[in-house]
């Protein structure tokens, strides 16, 4: 499904990656883990081809990415950016799924389809901002998995939700992988959560970034939050997979190596060449789904409406992280 073979990467003469080689199979759910500065972001900036590597390759499905994949999706932790705020949450859902043409009527179903599937079946005529932190987070999953790609890369997907929110999509990427038997790829932070949810964790080690270790999860499904975490199993996995990321936080020196150094330019999939205005309207636009006249919602000001533009495209086909 994924290979990364010698894959180098470096910012002028900051090295940020260096050889590293990963195989990621179908089907898998892999975290990715590490302390700060570890390369993680541009790893995956790497695989969602939003940035040339240095040296060496990656292929999706045995095709070397050179530019965004149309089989890939990306979800972030910024949901605020990634989502429009002047369209319905169906909208947003749908909006992705013009690339690959098909009617009105279609692109609906996908979308509404999607939304049951992450418990917001009555959200898709509300906006964005009518929503919490939370429900929005599940708006840009929801739109993943309308696009239905062969690869979702999640990039530090539930970082700016609370301690409970948090459980519950990890729930849902879980239900999710099992039902869809999707290829996932989830960069965290959180060691707890890089074994909850994972198939296998990769641990980065930092400056340059590298693979430090693997290590398969092998423990009881379906995976629950108590049971799961209190299990003997997990306990010692995640006091491995802590050590050697204290360890890889221990060996590098303190800097930011996913830092760009300024002036560095990223190639960006979040505005295509061919881009219109039509691009951002609502496939079914009525005057009770416009956006309101007395919108005050942060959602609605124009600089929400910017960064909404950044995302929209991104959460479907890759973006910025």
């Amino acid at each position: 499904m994924l290979q990364i073979n010698e894959l180098s990467h470096s910012y002028g003469d900051h090295t940020v990656l260096r050889t590293m080689d990963l195989r990621v199979g179908e089907g898998e759910l892999v975290s990715i883990v590490g302390p700060s500065g570890c390369g993680k972001s541009t790893l995956l900036r790497c695989i969602a081809g939003l940035i040339r590597p240095t040296s060496g390759e990656v292929l999706l499905n045995g095709t070397p990415i050179d530019g965004v994949p149309d089989d890939l999706a990306v979800v972030f932790q910024d949901y605020s950016r990634s989502l429009l705020p002047w369209l319905t949450v169906r909208d947003n859902v749908a909006l992705p799924l013009r690339r690959r043409g098909g009617s009105r009527a279609e692109r609906r179903s996908a979308a509404e389809g999607a939304l049951k599937e992450v418990g917001l079946a009555d959200a898709g005529r509300k906006y964005p901002w009518q929503l919490s932190g939370g429900m929005q987070q599940r708006v840009s999953i929801a739109r993943a998995l309308a696009y239905r790609p062969s690869l979702l890369l999640m990039d530090e997907p539930f970082g700016s939700v609370d301690a409970q929110t948090r459980e519950d999509l990890e729930d849902l990427v879980l239900q999710v992988h099992q039902a869809e038997g999707m290829t996932i790829l989830l960069v965290t932070h959180d060691i707890d959560e890089s074994v909850y949810v994972g198939d296998r964790v990769v641990v980065l080690g930092r400056n340059p970034g590298r693979i430090r270790a693997e290590l398969p999860i092998e423990l009881p499904t379906p995976r629950e939050q108590i049971t799961t975490r209190s299990d003997p199993g997990f306990v010692r996995l995640r006091a491995e997979v802590g050590r050697l990321v204290r360890g890889a936080a221990a060996s590098g020196d303190p800097d930011d190596s996913d830092a760009e150094p300024p002036g560095t330019k990223t190639v960006s999939a979040t505005t295509p060449d061919d881009a219109t205005p039509d691009d951002t309207t609502p496939d079914d636009a009525t005057p009770d789904e416009g956006t309101p006249d007395d919108a005050t919602s942060p959602g609605g000001t124009a600089d929400g409406a910017g960064a909404g533009v950044e995302g929209a495209v991104s959460g479907a086909r890759g973006g910025k992280g």
